[in-house]
């Protein structure tokens, strides 16, 4: 699959870090991107749309496309709930003219970034303090108390790989993340 005349940008975080406002605020910017909608067995919520957001699938489906190589990369991003990237999702937007952006987990960043080496720019985005982490995702509304603790434990764990990506970006300030990630993917991709 890696063709490596092929570009493409992945974006990763701790979940509340702040890689969906950053990655929201890089296509609006930046043209030459398009976003790579991921898969995952877990249920939409209310706000987002099939095709769009994800590929909300099925547990058993998604376990047929994990059987026939359809993915660039897929994991159990937490009990039951998996995620994962459409090779022909990457393909689409290529064939589009377009440098796939992925908003994906650090471990499915890292198996991706091995594929693609030196045409794969990887940001991650650290977030101030974990104690801000779970303010922001408590301030979401969305979680349980054991969901959020889940993803602080998770978080912990993801932030100890930090330095196998390209560049981090420390949101502290949301404006600030987002400009400094417009500059590396500019530069990245040789537009001024």
């Amino acid at each position: 699959m890696a063709d490596h005349s092929q570009k493409l940008i992945i974006i990763t975080a701790p979940s509340g870090a702040g890689k969906t406002s950053v990655t929201k605020y890089l296509l609006e910017k930046i043209s030459q991107i398009a976003f790579s909608v991921s898969a995952t067995t877990r249920k939409a919520r209310s706000n987002e749309i099939n095709g769009v957001d994800y590929y909300f699938i099925g547990e058993e489906e998604f376990h047929k496309k994990i059987r026939e190589n359809d993915f660039i990369e897929w994991e159990m991003v937490y009990e039951g709930k998996y995620y994962g990237t459409f090779k022909s999702e990457l393909k689409r937007i290529w064939k589009a003219g377009k440098i796939p952006l992925l908003d994906i987990d650090v471990k499915g960043a890292i198996h991706v970034h091995e594929q693609f080496d030196n045409n794969c720019l990887t940001l991650f985005i650290e977030p101030p303090s974990i104690e801000e982490l779970k303010r922001r995702l408590e301030s979401r509304g969305t979680e349980s108390l054991e969901n959020i603790q889940t993803r602080l434990n998770k978080a912990v764990f993801e932030l100890s790989f930090k330095h196998q990506f390209n560049k981090i970006v420390i949101n502290d300030d949301l404006q600030v993340a987002c400009k400094e990630s417009e500059a590396v993917v500019k530069e990245f991709l040789g537009l001024k």
